[in-house]
């Protein structure tokens, strides 16, 4: 889709970006956001709409992508770095931070890549940057070099340091002597213009042998350098400036590698910026409850519940639907009605919709095959061109017709105002005309009883109008579809008071024809309000009614339940009864002795088969009615908890008394026996989050990377080990870190112990040096 500067200015579109830009985590993401603009086909379109659904795949299940701070864009670095052919130890560390991160970033998407392909091919994009990271790490997080930089860095400093010592010691030894430390204002060593000196009294100057190097701010001593030390001293000035020098050398083969792999960062930082502009999409959807558009090859538009994100929640959502049984849609309602509201708010929509971004609409809309749009809006006047606010209008409308085709949009505000009424209406009606015959979908505004008129009488064009409440004469902001908006100029008045005669009076002046059609539309209106009184009512009920059976169909499980238990209890009961008569028949024949069993045995029989059946029955009853119990129990959707255990899952499928589990990212097959239920299927879609939500997010709540139990006893610590890897498993991590500390390595062992007994623990080792060594376990699950 293509538009204009002048109409992204129309529309809000810079304002509303700035409401993304400050969700954005870096100057990277700001510059990716400014950088968008319209792509080019629906397969682009739909292209980002999924790497966004990924993202927030990945997030919901996995956590968060590593991220640094402060990740500012590299353009200016390239461009001084070409000119001085020199960076600072800062910039370079900012670069190998910045490298280092996608670094991170790319590993850790490959290793979930299957089940996150759009996220996945984004992140393919990253370059192998690994040497040059390798060949920054010569630099300290502050910006200095360390000491291994180079051979000879190393040796200059080492020398330095040598040198250094020796002056310090030696000037030591001068404060010491009784002779010379007489001559002192103090007894410290000191340093200026980077050389070792001492504080001597003004009135000593001709004793100490010595140079003058800095006054005091008194002017009470002065900084002299004593004759012993100028040679030490010029030493360590010369190794300074050698190092300094090897410095600059080492800097600038390292500013020369990163020039070299320019075209390289740059992608990099293009990575790094769309996955920033990713997270701040989704902070804003989940916010504000934005949603992706289903996009149409045709052109249309279908908005639900659409709402201008500069109005805030005080925003009156609107339905809004052109290019499907209509191609011009004519809006018409009071001033201050919301009108223009509803054209700002379908440009920006169409716009963030076809930058593969979350619109501010509900779930179902419907954006299509868009080639042009362009808006007319508001009271623009060219000074420089010397042109009349109509002219403007004129000029701008001339643009359109020589940029129309049948899939361009144009959102057309207050159509034909800024001259004579009639001329203008005419004009207007002349514009619409033009357009219908190309195809173009037009939408616009106006207040002119004529095109009120054109558009309830053609084919292919459809009215609405803004809703006003003629009790309280307010707008309600509603956007009524297929409502032509009436005049409210004489209602008001009789509001006011105006006097009944001279109403009277206005009303005879009306045309005849023109008052008639005014009475019918005021009887349209009359009856939709009707029809929606009615239709609220209807809701009402309808909501009460399903309350109500919700209520019953409870009541009546909970019945069917209770009698159930009920019944197996008493089946339990009996079968315990039976159990105990068996037990009473084999102790009586032990002590009865062997012989008179023998015959007691032929006498019982018959009673002992009847009661073995007996128990044979009740046992199979109370498995069908366990069975029974099961099923009218649990169903899918429903959460459930296996017995035994904290491992939670919802049911997807019931089988032969086994129920399908998925348990974060996997799925289990459980004994329905083995099962109790947790939330039914209509609570649990009750209480669902809003957002963007995956199948399978069982991270309902933060699960961290990481869990501290330093300081513990083993009877605490283990248990919540146990219940965090849980946790952990089913929320999608593939690595975790126990930070148990260093100590006497109780804990450590206790760990590493648990870890062997969880099958779904595939790994464990100690952490690296960089990781926290000794002190922590890093875990890996399959």
């Amino acid at each position: 889709m293509k538009t204009d500067a002048k109409t992204l200015q129309l529309v809000d579109i810079p304002k509303v970006l700035e409401l993304i830009e400050k969700e954005c985590r870096s100057p990277l993401g700001v510059l990716c956001l400014r950088e968008q603009e319209p792509l080019p086909s629906i397969q682009h379109v739909e292209e980002r709409q999924a790497l966004f659904v990924s993202f927030c795949k990945y997030e919901d299940v996995c956590g968060r992508l590593p991220w640094e701070k402060d990740l500012n864009p590299l353009g200016r670095l390239f461009e001084d770095a070409k000119v001085s052919g020199l960076l600072s130890g800062v910039e370079l560390v900012h670069i190998r931070n910045m490298v280092g991160l996608a670094i991170r970033i790319k590993d850790v998407v490959s290793d979930r890549k299957d089940a996150f392909a759009e996220l996945y091919s984004l992140t393919r994009r990253i370059p192998d940057l690994s040497e040059l990271f390798d060949d920054l790490h010569v630099l300290a997080d502050d910006g200095r070099l360390y000491d291994r930089a180079s051979e000879l860095l190393g040796r200059l400093r080492s020398a330095h340091r040598d040198y250094a010592a020796k002056a310090r010691k030696a000037a030591q030894n001068l404060v010491s002597n009784p002779s010379v430390s007489s001559m002192l204002q103090d007894k410290n060593v000191h340093y200026r213009k980077g050389r070792i000196v001492l504080l001597v009294r003004q009135e000593n100057l001709h004793k100490f042998r010595g140079i003058v190097i800095d006054r005091s701010s008194s002017g009470n001593s002065l900084y002299m350098e004593p004759e012993g030390l100028i040679e030490i001293n010029n030493r360590v000035s010369i190794l300074e400036k050698e190092i300094e020098e090897e410095e600059r050398r080492i800097l600038r083969s390292l500013t020369r590698k990163v020039l070299m792999k320019q075209k390289l960062l740059e992608r990099t930082e293009q990575v790094l910026g769309l996955l920033d502009l990713m997270y701040a999409l989704r902070e804003v959807a989940r916010k504000d409850r934005w949603s992706l558009p289903l996009m149409k090859n045709s052109p249309m538009l279908k908005l639900k519940g659409a709402r201008h994100p500069l109005l805030g929640k005080q925003c009156v959502p609107i339905d809004i639907f052109c290019g499907t049984s209509f191609k011009q849609l004519i809006i018409t309602g009071p001033n201050t009605g919301g009108k223009t509201v509803a054209l700002k708010t379908v440009a920006v929509s169409l716009y963030l919709g076809w930058c593969g971004f979350p619109v501010p609409c509900k779930e179902g809309t419907e954006i299509g095959d868009i080639d042009w749009m362009l808006a007319d809006i508001g009271d623009e006047q060219s000074i420089e061109q010397n042109l009349s606010t109509f002219s403007a209008h004129l000029t701008r409308l001339i643009d359109m017709l020589q940029k129309a085709n049948e899939r361009s949009l144009f959102l057309l505000d207050e159509l034909g105002a800024g001259t004579d009424p009639q001329e203008g209406a005419a004009l207007g009606i002349a514009i619409l005309e033009r357009f219908r015959s190309i195809g173009s979908l037009v939408i616009a505004t106006t207040h002119h009883n004529s095109i009120k008129r054109y558009a309830l009488s053609t084919k292919g064009v459809e009215t609405a109008s803004m809703e006003f409440d003629s009790e309280t004469l307010k707008p309600t902001f509603r956007l009524l579809m297929g409502m032509p908006g009436k005049s409210n100029a004489l209602t008001i008045a009789r509001h006011l008071g105006m006097p009944e005669e001279i109403l009277s009076k206005a009303e005879e002046v009306l045309l005849e024809s023109y008052y008639g059609e005014e009475r019918l539309v005021d009887e349209l209106h009359d009856k939709h309000m009707e029809l929606d009184q009615l239709k609220k009512q209807l809701e009402s009920k309808e909501a009460d009614l399903q309350r109500l059976k919700d209520e019953l169909e409870r009541e009546k499980r909970n019945l069917a339940l209770e009698k159930g238990r009920i019944v197996s209890e008493a089946e339990r009961k009996a079968l315990e009864m039976i159990e105990e008569a068996q037990r009473l028949y084999h102790e009586m024949v032990k002590k009865i002795g062997f012989f008179n069993a023998r015959n007691m045995h032929k006498s019982t029989e018959k009673d002992r088969q009847r009661m073995l059946k007996m128990k044979k029955e009740l046992l199979e009853r109370q498995d069908v009615h366990d069975e029974k119990m099961e099923a009218e129990e649990i169903s899918p959707g429903d959460l459930v908890e296996i017995i035994g255990q904290s491992t939670k899952g919802t049911v997807e499928a019931i089988e032969e008394g086994k129920a399908v589990l998925l348990c974060g990212p996997i799925k289990v097959e459980v004994q329905l026996s083995k099962l109790k239920l947790v939330k039914k299927k209509e609570e649990v879609e009750r209480t669902a989050v809003q957002g963007p939500i995956v199948k399978g997010d069982f991270k309902k709540v933060s699960v961290p990377p990481s869990i501290m139990i330093r300081g513990m006893t083993v009877d605490e610590a283990i248990p919540e080990v146990e219940l965090y890897l849980d946790r952990a498993f089913r929320a999608g991590y593939g690595e975790v870190t126990i930070i148990h500390g260093r100590g006497e390595g109780i804990l450590r062992r206790e760990v590493h112990a648990l870890c062997k007994r969880l099958p779904y623990v595939t790994n464990f080792r100690l952490g690296e040096p960089s990781e926290g060594g000794i002190g922590v376990t890093i875990v890996s699950f399959r």
